[in-house]
């Protein structure tokens, strides 16, 4: 039966390939969906050089969105683009096989309920990545934080959003199952730098110095934006008393300022030879 099958499938196709009126007609509607295919990438890559080169101009104007928001806006319409001119070349590689497109989208609408079941996820995806980009909620650049993934957005599409994490992981998250955001990113940043000093030092002296130099370093330093202000003794150790200095800085930079804090808090503590704790072992020996 098998044997009969097969011998009857190769005796058509033989028949078929006979035929060089149809063999030709199936060739030129193979090589006109590999160029419909071709036009359309090549069409998605002009059209996204396009776009990068637009977003650039807007970045260099003297009045001008946020860039963080332009970046964002830019992975967003390069999304709509791809999926638009997809859909082109679908409906047009359609056409070309002699299908009624309107009769077949009609089919679709009829069939939409049973679709739009698969489909759930996908709207919800695109409408949410909608309201994230209306509502402003974070942007290209931003340090966020989602169910436990922390990174910086790199890219924001139509469907997901792509999250650098700080060791080099891609965090790729549909935008519906976003559920709640903790965006770290926005408004001035906090810097606390604790410092320890032995407890046979004098605290007010301490302090003086650090005031000093917090006074020096806000003069110095333009992304700090208030303080650095010293907030006096904020918890007694084994060994050390801890001093707490905190300053708000602009987005991103509070890590690089509580490392200047750190080195010129330390120096400053060195010159007026102020100790800073370490850990000490007495040793007893007792005569025999």
């Amino acid at each position: 039966m098998v044997f009969d099958t097969l011998k009857q499938t190769f005796k058509e196709t033989i028949q078929f390939l006979s035929n060089p009126e149809q063999l030709t007609l199936v060739i030129g509607k193979v090589i006109n969906v590999i160029m419909i295919l071709i036009i359309a990438k090549v069409s998605i890559r002009i059209l996204h050089t396009l776009i990068n080169r637009f977003i650039d101009t807007q970045k260099n104007l003297k009045i001008r969105m946020e860039i963080p928001r332009l970046e964002t806006m830019k992975g967003l319409i390069k999304s709509i683009v791809k999926y638009t001119i997809y859909f082109i070349a679908f409906t047009t590689i359609i056409k070309s096989f002699g299908t009624d497109v309107t009769a077949l989208i009609t089919a679709a609408g009829i069939g939409g309920l049973a679709f739009g079941f698969g489909a759930q996820n996908l709207v919800r995806d695109i409408i949410t990545g909608f309201f994230i980009l209306f509502e402003d909620q974070f942007g290209v650049g931003d340090y966020i934080e989602i169910d436990g993934v922390n990174g910086i957005v790199e890219e924001m599409a139509l469907r997901v959003t792509k999250i650098r994490g700080f060791n080099g992981d891609l965090f790729i998250i549909p935008n519906g199952e976003i559920k709640k955001v903790t965006n770290r990113s926005r408004g001035k940043m906090r810097a606390l730098v604790e410092l320890s000093i032995a407890y046979e030092e004098d605290i007010d002296n301490a302090i003086a110095v650090l005031n000093e130099a917090s006074d020096k370093l806000r003069s110095e330093e333009e992304r700090i934006l208030e303080g650095p202000t010293v907030l006096g003794v904020s918890s007694l150790g084994a060994s050390e008393v801890v001093l707490s200095v905190m300053a708000k800085t602009v987005p991103m930079e509070q890590w690089a300022v509580e490392r200047l804090m750190r080195k010129t808090f330390k120096e400053a503590f060195d010159k007026k030879g102020i100790e800073i704790p370490y850990p000490r072992r007495v040793m007893i020996k007792k005569n025999p």
